[in-house]
């Protein structure tokens, strides 16, 4: 009986110092060297201090930035979540109206895009479509006085492809389009030359 007692807890120490202690350790040193970014969280910072991450949208009220993706949990990491609402739930119907009651009226051939009226699985999507964040570069230009071209410039290159060209749909991370367009902003216009 003492030699299984003893066989037990030589055996519950070994696999505790292996996958308690030596399992966390590789784990963590594999992912800060193959991917430190993303294992930090993947934080955009601007003047040294941390903006956000790439991985959690967050809101954007002011006219003169592009807006987010609506969001079922006000974008907390820690409620994660849907709303939860089936296609023929009737508030799922009453949000999208009040959604649609955000955006300036618009010709009825120009039809709001459906990420920017309907909340995402998580609640925490950074990414919108490109229709839809071409679709606020009227409002965007007109708050911060620049040509759209220069914002439709913006966004084609901010634009991520699909992972191997076919998993996914093209999308545009909101708050890293919205730190270029601050440092577009920042840029001084060419001075021109008589």
């Amino acid at each position: 009986m003492f030699i299984l007692l003893k066989n037990a807890l030589r055996l519950t120490l070994l696999l505790s110092l292996i996958t308690g202690l030596a399992y966390p350790l590789l784990s963590t040193w594999l992912a800060q060297t193959l991917f430190p970014a993303q294992a930090n969280g993947s934080l955009l910072t601007r003047d040294g201090h941390s903006v956000g991450s790439a991985l959690i949208g967050q809101p954007f009220a002011r006219q003169d930035y592009f807006w987010s993706r609506p969001s079922a949990v006000g974008y907390s990491a820690l409620a994660s979540g849907g709303s939860n609402l089936g296609p023929l739930n009737p508030q799922l119907t009453q949000n999208i109206e009040a959604q649609l009651q955000t955006w300036p009226q618009q010709p009825a051939s120009l039809r709001v895009p459906v990420d920017l009226v309907t909340t995402s699985a998580s609640g925490l999507d950074p990414h919108l479509s490109p229709a839809a964040v071409l679709f606020q570069v009227p409002r965007v230009a007109a708050a911060r006085h620049l040509a759209p071209d220069q914002l439709n410039d913006l966004i084609r290159a901010a634009i991520e492809r699909p992972a191997l060209g076919f998993l996914g749909s093209p999308v545009v991370n909101v708050l890293q389009l919205n730190m270029a367009l601050d440092r577009l902003d920042a840029t001084p216009a060419p001075t021109e030359t008589p």
